[in-house]
Parts: structure tokens; sequence; C-alpha cells
């Protein structure tokens, strides 16, 4: 059996700068993935089997749908059992089923001796979902078009995310959704990611006012109540809060341990769901 993680991710900056002839949006995305993670057991076995500790999600799920996309294209009949323990909160914007479907095509990719390379699973990624791509190579990265062009950034100083999650009913299909209410007046330029890059290459941290999240005010819409858990983040003592992908999720970037666990505390002591977590750090599990 091999055992590998599947890390979450936070979107330091997400930008929407046009509309593909499809009707997808191209983006501008500095993703980075943190150490909140689901885990997944793989075991060579007959057909593609799987369970998941969270049987709502068990149905249509992107790792069997990976599974069964990497079988086809390599033409084997090789098979596998797969268990997956959810850990991210899903619906919240971190990208968990993604990062899950990522997973497996690196792991069946290893297990079963394919050696694809990881352009190429990548690709395969981009079918799969527009945040796949990213989480075959994970870290920091650049992320364009409509998710399926990775470039790879350096790694954040070290840094601290606490996360919030709101006690908000799941939305169905509701990154779909979030997108549909975009128009072009919620457009940018890529300006916001510019910024932001130019500090990570020379070894910085964005702050508050180099990131931005198209969604936030689409989000703040939404689910009206999110004003009252930015609120309460801020109250704790969070200088900035930023939207998790296309939300609800909240998170506060922090650069020092002890003021995160402080903010997190202050946070659980009013009865509000919340972690503290870090960069990811790459595992040899793959």
């Amino acid at each position: 059996m091999l055992t590998v993680e599947a890390p979450a991710k936070v979107n330091l900056v997400l930008e929407v700068v046009d509309k593909f002839d499809t009707g997808y949006h191209r983006i501008q995305s500095i993703m980075h993935a943190i150490d909140l993670c689901d885990v997944i057991d793989f075991e060579e076995g007959v057909g593609i089997s799987f369970e998941c500790n969270e049987p709502v999600i068990q149905q249509d799920n992107l790792v069997v749908k990976a599974a069964l996309l990497l079988k086809k294209l390599a033409g084997i009949s090789c098979g596998v059992n797969i268990k997956l323990h959810k850990r991210i909160p899903w619906g919240m914007g971190l990208g968990g089923g993604s990062s899950d479907a990522a997973a497996t095509l690196l792991v069946l990719n290893r297990i079963w001796k394919l050696e694809v390379s990881l352009p190429d699973l990548a690709e395969l990624a981009g079918r799969l979902g527009a945040d796949v791509p990213f989480f075959i190579y994970r870290g920091t990265a650049l992320v364009e078009g409509r998710g399926e062009k990775v470039q790879v950034l350096p790694g954040l100083s070290p840094s601290w995310f606490v996360l919030l999650f709101p006690a908000l009913a799941v939305m169905l299909a509701k990154t779909e959704r979030m997108y549909g209410k975009l128009d072009a007046a919620y457009f940018t330029q890529g300006e916001f990611v510019q910024r932001a890059l130019s500090c990570l290459v020379h070894g910085g941290v964005p702050d508050q006012n180099l990131m931005f999240n198209v969604f936030e005010k689409v989000a703040m819409k939404v689910f009206p109540v999110l004003a009252e858990y930015a609120a309460e983040f801020k109250k704790a003592g969070a200088t900035n809060v930023q939207l998790v992908g296309s939300g609800p999720a909240l998170f506060s970037l922090v650069c020092h341990k002890e003021q995160a666990d402080n903010i997190c505390r202050r946070l659980q002591e009013s009865n509000l769901r919340s972690c503290v977590v870090s960069s990811y750090r790459q595992n040899d599990g793959y």
C-alpha cells in the first residue's frame, strides 16, 4: 500500500482578465499549496475501486475519473483500490477535490510504471478541472489560461495561514455559479499578479495591498453573512482577510506562528471553526 498527502491551496492573487469564446474565463492567479491535506491510500487491485469517509462525495468523484482517464490513455489492464480520507473541508474553495485528482495521476503513474512526464500529466489534469494542473506541481505557481498554464515560482518566506470555515451550507456547482456572476466590470489586467510576482521573486511575502481576489465582492453578495465572519476575523487580530478561491472559506497570511495561533485561539473561543497551517513541504510519496 502507498499512502500520500493531497494538499489544499490558497490563491494569493486571483484575477479574471478576459473571457474565451468558449465561455470559459481566462485567469491569472498565484496559487500556493498549504499543509492542510487529504490522505489517500493506494493498493494494487482488479479494476478501479474507491472508498471515501465522506459518503456525500463518494459518487462521481474526480479521483475515479483521474484513474479511469489515465488507465484508458495508457491502454493498460491494471487496477487499483483507492481510499480517500477527507481532511480538507469540501466546497470551501480550497481545491481538495482537484488535489485528490492530481495525486491520483501522480501516484498511478508511478505504481503502474507509466513514466509519463509531469508536463504530460499536467495536460491530462487539465481535462479533469481548472485547478488540477497546479496540483501536479504544488508549491507556489503562476497559473494562467483556464488553469492549464502553470509556471512554478520561488516558495514563500516562512509564513503561516489562519483559515476560517464559515458555517454555511455547501453550494452545489458553486464554482460555475460564481463564475457565471462575473461580467467585464470585474475583469482586471493582471496588475495585481505582476505586483505580487515582483515581491515573490525578491524573496518577499505579498502584503494585503498586493493580494486580490476577483470573487470577493461576488461572494459577499452570494453569502451576505460572510462580511460578519470577516469582521470577526479582524476582531480576532487578523490585519488582512482574504477569500479562498471562490469561497466561502477565508484566510489571513501571518508571518509569525505565535500570532497565527493567537488569532486562531480567539476565533475558536468565539465558536468559529478555524485552524493554522503553513506552506506545504513536498514529500517523496509520489
